[in-house]
């Protein structure tokens, strides 16, 4: 995993400075995040990944059938880094690159995805009033995830990047039996 996240690195930095160069409308960066979100999507399909593992396909063909299973308009600078990609075989590091270049938009822009786990569902009042007092501590806008893991038995788990806010009964119950085991 470490690997690929250092071959996607030079390549989401290039990306990423080409969509910040483009001042051709307001959220650009949205927009390349959508369309590096859907090439990653791609790129990262299984079967998709098993066509282009075959030895008897060469780049371009690898490039039109990825293509041609891209919906949305593409700019020519991304066009062009997908060709780029497919030519020096790294399309499968696609949904990595995607992954870093969302967290470089997000720290250009002040904010962070933050992941809202908790064992029953949450008001958007509930998740309002959270991302309020976590978004004054941590001096960034949240931008939330919320899923329901009944697994946790009670309470919230909340992750911003490497940060994991963990006040669930699980992890409580897991504490109380390190503490009683050693």
């Amino acid at each position: 995993m470490a690997e690929l996240s250092t071959i996607a690195r030079p390549y989401a930095e290039a990306l990423f400075a080409a969509a910040s160069s483009d001042k051709s409308a307001a959220g650009v960066l949205d927009q390349w995040l959508g369309v590096v979100a859907e090439m990653a999507a791609v790129a990262g399909n299984d079967d998709v990944q098993q066509v282009v593992n075959d030895p008897n396909l060469g780049s371009q063909q690898i490039y039109d059938l990825v293509r041609g299973l891209i919906k949305s308009p593409l700019p020519v600078a991304a066009e062009n880094f997908l060709k780029l990609v497919v030519d020096n075989g790294r399309l499968a590091a696609l949904p990595e690159v995607a992954r870093q270049f969302r967290a470089m938009k997000n720290a250009a822009e002040g904010q962070a995805d933050c992941l809202i786990e908790s064992a029953l569902p949450l008001t958007d009042e509930q998740v309002h009033d959270l991302l309020w007092g976590l978004s004054r501590k941590m001096g960034l806008k949240l931008i939330p995830e919320v899923r329901v893991d009944p697994e946790l038995i009670g309470g919230i788990r909340v992750s911003v990047g490497d940060r994991v806010l963990d006040d669930t009964i699980k992890a409580r119950l897991a504490r109380m039996h390190s503490a009683l085991t050693a």
